[in-house]
């Protein structure tokens, strides 16, 4: 065995990470295979990625160093922009005593190596190579370091050209659009964009305070800072976000609201932006919407194959209301749009109003609202009446008029989707008469309300089982009692033992969730409940109603899925404390 293996075998027994037969095993198989022994070893289970770099680094003496818990400097980085070092898979992470440390995936990549050498000399320097692991230099090019390293040195190249868009107050809109473009600005707003995409972030919030600027990215429904800057660059950022959104520049004092479009790495992207006055100046928040993605199907909402069942059969009718209700962000939309999925086809016209447009389904006749020229959803609903529509879909049912435009299109045979927000399904039914629809009009035509939230789903790689306490399991049992048997479909459902939680791992970026997951609770309007509405029943009425024909609530669901391991139990809470 060549020398080189003795010392990989001799590091991997010195570390526990293999026993003495298993060594012995290895070596033979790799002499059997002809294979190189740390190419047999990559194979084998319980031994990291990262460890393996480690092991690799020992035995062919070369310096090691784990990139993804390693600061980078903005100094080593000064020069190197963050597409290059995605491209050759390096990245200087430090400067010492006139040496540049520099984290390389492959160090024998002459490519590389020669840039690493031209950029070293650049700048009186001498490389010092390390090896880091492939995952590693992934997650610190898609890190918050990498952002603020790659928008700190747009920051030091700022010019009194920026200076002077920073001071707005009294330049026309073009002389501050001119100033704008030219400014290294427009690659700090490029880059905060592309990195929230990176990182499937939901939201961009942009927030002044006293001292500085704090930049937060809303990933699985949870806001996390990504960095702040300076506070003189706040109007130069603001005021490129509006450029960008078409809205007016020296207005500071109103909110506004405008959406753009852009691409990044060939998918097409929307994005709504709302500008808000604050104490220490203008918040911009930026909802991101990827047009190239279609609507999710049940399934892949969460939605159970009960659930589904009820969905598809109401869906099927000819004529009356279906309506999600739940809060801002909950993925009301995306539940309509996966309806809208199952029921296009050539021969039925669908048309919708929606604000704003976030799926384009191919055949179905879809249409943005503009409240500020008069088209909103009660107009555009009138509208769509004259259309010949079979099927009309409302993003949002939230005045008196867009509600007995919906009930009057179901009782003239259409069928109308819609969303309401309410804390749960049955308090949709009280929020429409309270709006002053009819209650024997409502119970006409309604045919299902269903609510839904979204939980982090938990990160299949890195959870783990946590053992109930007694009075944790005594409550969940109690819960369980409520819940019918045919939807307990493990042996953790049926017997609660465990719950689960995940610490963070590389494949979720240490967040312990990967996406997030849906809860829902589905209601069908039957004989007992339609009888309540007709009668203007109470809240409580309602629901006895409700639950007497049988259905799951969305914390019932909630927790049958993280007994399951899909998602964490105190989400589940969180999200379902008021409903």
């Amino acid at each position: 065995m060549a020398e080189n293996d003795n010392q990989l075998i001799n590091t991997l027994l010195e570390r526990g990470l293999l026993k003495p037969q298993q060594a012995e095993a290895l070596q033979k198989e790799a002499q059997r295979e002809g294979a190189a022994l740390l190419d047999i070893i990559r194979k084998q289970p319980g031994i990291s990625p990262e460890s393996l770099v480690e092991i690799e680094a020992v035995t062919t003496n070369q310096a090691y160093v784990d990139i993804s818990k390693t600061p980078v400097s903005e100094e080593a980085m000064r020069d190197v922009s963050r597409k290059a070092a995605a491209t050759y898979r390096f990245i200087p992470f430090d400067v010492k005593e006139g040496k540049l440390l520099v984290a390389m995936e492959n160090p024998d990549d002459f490519q590389a190596l020669e840039a690493i050498q031209f950029i070293a000399k650049r700048r009186g320097l001498t490389p010092e190579i390390y090896l880091a692991s492939a995952s590693g230099i992934e997650k610190a090019l898609g890190g918050s370091s990498a952002v603020v390293v790659e928008i700190g040195g747009a920051l030091q190249d700022f010019s009194k050209e920026l200076e002077d868009a920073g001071r707005i107050e009294g330049q026309g809109s073009r002389e501050i659009e001119q100033i704008m473009e030219e400014a290294p600005v427009t690659k700090v707003v490029a880059v905060m964009i592309r990195h929230a995409i990176e990182g499937h972030a939901s939201d961009i919030h942009v927030e002044p305070t006293e001292s500085s600027v704090r930049i937060r990215y809303r990933v699985d429904g949870k806001l996390h800072t990504s960095l702040v800057l300076p506070l003189k660059v706040h109007a130069a950022i603001i005021s490129r976000i509006k450029i960008l959104s078409n809205l007016k520049i020296d207005e500071a004092r109103l909110p506004q609201d405008g959406r753009f479009s852009a691409t990044v790495d060939k998918r097409a992207f929307d994005f709504r932006v709302s500008t808000m006055p604050t104490t220490f100046g203008e918040k911009a928040a930026m909802r991101i919407l990827d047009k190239s993605t279609g609507a999710p199907s049940f399934d892949e909402l969460g939605m159970r194959n009960e659930e589904q069942i009820i969905m598809k059969e109401n869906l099927y009718t000819p004529h009356g209301i279906i309506l999600i209700s739940g809060p801002t962000g909950a993925g009301k939309s995306t539940t309509l749009f996966t309806c809208l999925s199952l029921l296009n086809s050539i021969d039925i016209n669908i048309v919708t109003l929606e604000d704003p447009v976030e799926y384009e389904i191919e055949g179905v006749n879809q249409t943005q609202v503009h409240p500020e020229i008069g088209l909103s959803f009660a107009s555009g609903l009138r509208s769509i009446l004259r259309q010949d529509p079979d099927i009309v879909m409302v993003g949002e049912i939230r005045d008196k008029e867009t509600a007995e435009l919906a009930v009057h299109a179901s009782l003239t045979g259409h069928l109308v989707l819609s969303t309401i927000h309410t804390n749960d399904a049955v308090g949709a039914v009280p929020r429409l008469i309270d709006m002053g629809i009819d209650p024997f009009l409502l119970a006409a035509s309604l045919r299902l309300v269903a609510a839904q939230r979204l939980v982090g789903k938990l990160c299949q790689q890195c959870k783990k089982e946590v053992p109930l306490s007694d009075a944790l399991q005594a409550k969940i049992v109690g819960e369980l009692k409520k819940v019918p048997d045919t939807y307990k479909t493990d042996a953790n459902q049926r017997n609660p033992k465990v719950l689960f939680e995940a610490q963070g791992c590389p494949t979720c970026q240490e967040t312990g969730t990967s996406g997030r997951l849906g809860i829902f609770e589905v209601i069908p309007i039957g004989r007992g409940l339609r009888s309540a509405i007709n009668n203007a029943g109470s809240y409580d009425t309602l629901l006895e109603a409700a639950t007497s024909q049988g259905f799951l609530t969305m914390q019932q669901d909630g927790l049958l899925k993280a007994l399951a391991g899909l998602v964490q139990y105190e989400d589940v809470l969180r999200v379902t404390a008021e409903s």
